[in-house]
């Protein structure tokens, strides 16, 4: 599958009476714990994990006992808990170069996809790579993200648009968090854009590919979620509302590309289904909004596709902010409208776009992130309890990483207690 850039600690891994643990010491500690202000920042800190679990994280004196844990001394660098990119497009064949240019030549995104561009573009691509090829193309694109510190990374199907295109993608997918030390989570996107053998039929394709493809999907374990793109150059409520009823009723969690180029809905319809998230929102309104504060689906802010595509709608960041809908940032890492592979830019470019505060890009790249993919029991924050995922940086402050453009302050991550240096 090709190298990679992370090499994992020495040998000694603190194991003693057969438990392995680590006691990270002298560290600043970003907890993102839920209720906590300042995301739960302490300055003299401490993390004790135990065969690949957080068994204490806190203040330094109120340590519980680590004899035979190995210990570690970070000289006071930063800890936050590993970063979670929470919707990407990493697997696919192919590029969308040209695109680029036309869009730069005045094209719109609207004008490029019913050119026959856009997502349809990148399907005959993808489909003419078989699963290992699917995944030694993504991994250059899932290293730059784990160079960075990501431990978990959502990955959707949605650029084979037939039933074994589309579980190949997912194959592949599965395959990445084999390869490589980051927690991967599969969305079936069977319903991201209808191929040309389909144009016009949106009804048809979801008939014979979507549904059957998903419920083939659920039956092999390769799905964890279900997506769908509700948007007039893709599919209707009415139309997304056919997957999601199937998703329910096989007792997959959904989520939904909504109000990206338009308000159709898309939201609304999402939160009705109790759906862990809705992404882009720009367009979202205040039946939206409370909508989603109501069923605790998450908005996933995506600037990269936003700051790609020239948008100038910004989403409702104020309005989601008085509700108390929880914002999570992602990079939409995907070959033709968000080609970004950087949660630090992504970080930098919600400020900067959309007036995220740096505690909004912090949370909402670990915690929320978590909570949009289902994971904050698991992951997202450091507690007792959960997998031990956390990046270690070499910043004097935590708004550094939302700062800085280009500048990878990284010192290490860890994955499930086993350390990784870039």
């Amino acid at each position: 599958m090709g190298g990679n850039n992370f090499s994992e600690d020495g040998p000694n891994d603190g194991r003693e009476n057969g438990a392995a643990s680590r006691v990270w010491r002298n560290v600043r500690l970003a907890t993102l714990k839920e209720g906590e202000t300042r995301l739960g920042t302490i300055e003299k800190g401490a993390i004790l994990i135990r065969d690949g679990r957080i068994v204490f994280a806190g203040g330094e004196a109120d340590l519980p006992d680590t004899s035979g844990a190995e210990a570690i001394d970070l000289e006071g660098r930063w800890v936050t808990p590993g970063l979670v990119d929470c919707h990407t497009h990493i697997v696919y064949g192919g590029n969308r170069a040209r695109e680029f240019e036309m869009r730069l030549e005045g094209a719109s995104y609207e004008e490029i996809a019913r050119a026959g561009g856009g997502i349809v573009s990148s399907v005959n691509a993808t489909r003419a790579l078989s699963v290992d090829e699917l995944v030694a193309v993504a991994l250059p694109r899932l290293d730059t993200l784990l160079s960075e510190g990501v431990t978990t990374i959502e990955v959707k199907s949605g650029y084979g648009l037939s039933v074994e295109s589309e579980l190949k993608m997912l194959r592949a997918a599965r395959k990445l968090g084999e390869v490589r030390p980051v927690r991967v989570v599969t969305s079936y996107l069977g319903a991201h854009a209808t191929p040309a053998d389909y144009r016009g039929r949106n009804g048809d394709y979801i008939t014979d590919v979507v549904l059957p493809g998903l419920s083939q999907a659920h039956a092999e374990g390769l799905v964890d979620a279900v997506d769908g793109f509700c948007e007039g150059i893709a599919f209707s409520t009415a139309e997304i509302s056919r997957v999601f009823d199937l998703a329910k009723s096989l007792g997959i969690p959904m989520k939904l590309h909504a109000e990206q180029l338009s308000n159709l809905g898309g939201a609304k319809l999402a939160a009705s289904y109790g759906a862990l998230s809705a992404d882009h929102v720009e367009y979202l309104d205040e039946d939206g909004v409370k909508a989603m504060v109501a069923s605790g689906t998450v908005a996933v802010l995506l600037p990269g596709a936003f700051y790609a595509i020239h948008e100038k709608q910004k989403p409702p960041v104020q309005a989601l902010r008085d509700a108390g809908v929880p914002i999570a940032i992602a990079t939409d890492c995907n070959p033709g409208t968000s080609p970004l592979t950087s949660m630090l830019l992504t970080m930098n470019m919600a400020a900067t776009l959309f007036g995220l505060t740096v505690e909004e890009c912090v949370a909402g790249a670990t915690r929320e992130g978590a909570r949009a993919l289902g994971l904050l029991s698991e992951t997202g924050t450091l507690e007792a309890g959960k997998s031990a995922d956390f990046a270690i940086w070499d910043v004097e402050s935590l708004a550094e990483l939302v700062y800085r453009i280009g500048f990878n302050p990284l010192h290490a991550h860890v994955f499930k207690g086993k350390r990784f240096n870039r």
